[in-house]
C-alpha cells in the first residue's frame, strides 16, 4: 500500500510545475509559428520577385535593372565555382571581414573607454560635450576621402572609417549606461569600502554591459558599411569593389548577390554577438520579449 501511495505522490503535479509546463508549451508553439511565418514571408517575397520579373512581355519589373532571384543565385554559384574578377570569392569576403572586424574592435575599445571615463567624470564630459556633439553631427562617411588621403588605399583607411562609425555608437551607449547605474548600489559599495577601481570593475562596467552589448548589435553592421565604403573609394580587393564593378557593368544580379553575402556575414556575426552576450550577462533579469507571448 505504501508503494502505491508513493507512486501516486510521484505522479502528482504541483501548480508551479503546471505553470512552467504551460509556459514552455506556449513558448514552443510561438517559436514554431514565428519560424513558419518567417519562411513564408521569405518565400512570398522571393517568389513574387521572381514572378514579376518573369511573367509578361515585357515583364512588370525589368530584370535588367532590378535583378532576378534566379539570376542572383546563378551569380553566386559562378563566383563560388569560378571566382570573381578580383580573385576567389572567399578572399574578397576575408578582406572585407578583416577590415570590418579590426575597425569594430578598435571602435568598441575606444568607445567603451571614453564612454566610461566621461560617464564617470561629469566635469570632463561638460567640457568636451559640445565638441563630441559637433563631431557626431558630421556625416562620418565623408571622412572616407580624408582617410584615403592620409592612410592611402591600403587596409588602414578602411579600418579607420569602420572604427569611426563604430566608435560613436558604442561611446554614447557606454556613456549612458554608466550614467544609469543605480546610485543606491554605488553608495552601498562605497560604504563597504570599495575603491574607485573596484567600483568601476565590479559595479559600473557590469551594470553598463547591457547598454554596451545593445550597441554591439548595431555597430558591427556599421563596421561593414565603413569597410565597404572604403573599398568603394579605392581598393584592389573586397566585397565593396565587387559591388562597384557590378554596378559599373550594369550587373544588377551581381550587386544583389554581393549584398546578400554581406547580409549573411552580418547575420552570422549577430548570432555570435548574441551568444557572447548571453554568456557574459546571464545575471540580467528577463527582458520583455522573454516574459511575453
Amino acid at each position: 500500500m505504501n508503494v502505491l501511495s508513493n507512486e501516486a505522490n510521484e505522479g502528482d503535479v504541483t501548480p508551479e510545475e503546471q505553470v512552467v509546463d504551460s509556459y514552455a508549451s506556449k513558448n514552443l508553439r510561438r517559436r514554431i509559428l514565428v519560424n513558419v511565418l518567417r519562411v513564408l514571408l521569405l518565400v512570398v517575397f522571393i517568389g513574387g520577385w521572381q514572378l514579376l520579373t518573369s511573367v509578361g512581355n515585357p515583364p512588370l519589373i525589368d530584370p535588367f535593372f532590378w535583378g532576378q532571384p534566379s539570376g542572383i543565385w546563378n551569380q553566386i554559384v559562378t563566383w563560388v565555382t569560378e571566382g570573381t574578377a578580383q580573385g576567389p570569392l572567399w578572399v574578397q569576403i576575408a578582406v572585407t571581414l578583416e577590415e570590418a572586424v579590426l575597425g569594430f574592435v578598435i571602435g568598441v575599445i575606444l568607445g567603451v573607454i571614453f564612454g566610461v571615463v566621461l560617464g564617470r567624470n561629469r566635469f570632463l564630459s561638460d567640457v568636451l560635450s559640445p565638441y563630441i556633439k559637433a563631431a557626431n553631427s558630421i556625416p562620418r562617411i565623408v571622412l572616407g576621402p580624408i582617410f584615403v588621403i592620409g592612410f592611402g588605399l591600403g587596409i588602414q583607411s578602411k579600418i579607420a572609417l569602420a572604427a569611426v562609425l563604430v566608435f560613436f555608437i558604442v561611446f554614447f551607449n557606454a556613456f549612458q549606461g554608466v550614467r544609469e547605474v543605480d546610485r543606491n548600489v554605488l553608495a552601498n559599495a562605497r560604504i563597504l569600502g570599495a575603491s574607485q577601481r573596484q567600483l568601476s570593475s565590479s559595479v559600473i562596467i557590469p551594470s553598463a554591459m547591457s547598454w554596451i552589448f545593445a550597441s554591439l548589435h548595431t555597430s558591427f553592421s556599421f563596421a561593414l558599411v565603413g569597410a565597404v565604403v572604403g573599398e568603394f573609394l579605392g581598393s584592389t580587393e573586397g566585397i565593396g569593389l565587387m559591388i562597384q564593378n557590378a554596378g559599373a557593368t550594369f550587373n544588377a544580379n551581381g550587386v544583389f548577390a554581393a549584398m546578400f553575402i554581406l547580409a549573411l556575414v552580418a547575420l552570422i556575426t549577430e548570432t555570435l554577438i548574441t551568444s557572447l552576450e548571453n554568456r557574459l550577462i546571464r545575471w540580467r533579469p528577463n527582458t520583455v520579449s522573454e516574459v511575453t507571448i
